[in-house]
């Protein structure tokens, strides 16, 4: 469904692309590839969950409406 979602649907496209980045930025920050406070990290995370909460809805959303449809 996720495959499904990222060529048919452009906004989840852009929030699992974003989600995916910051993820990549976090890991990065706490491997000490990239130096950012604890503050700034906790920042990212905050906002990585929100993107995160966002894509499950859209999924939810899809998945209740292929079962209404089948």
């Amino acid at each position: 469904m996720i495959t499904e979602l990222k060529t048919s649907d452009r906004h989840f496209l852009n929030l699992f692309d974003r989600h995916n980045e910051l993820d990549q930025r976090i890991k990065n920050f706490e491997m000490h590839l990239e130096h950012r406070t604890h503050e700034e990290i906790e920042v990212l995370k905050k906002e990585k969950l929100r993107l995160k909460d966002q894509i499950y809805a859209i999924l939810t959303r899809s998945t209740a409406a292929r079962e209404t449809t089948a």
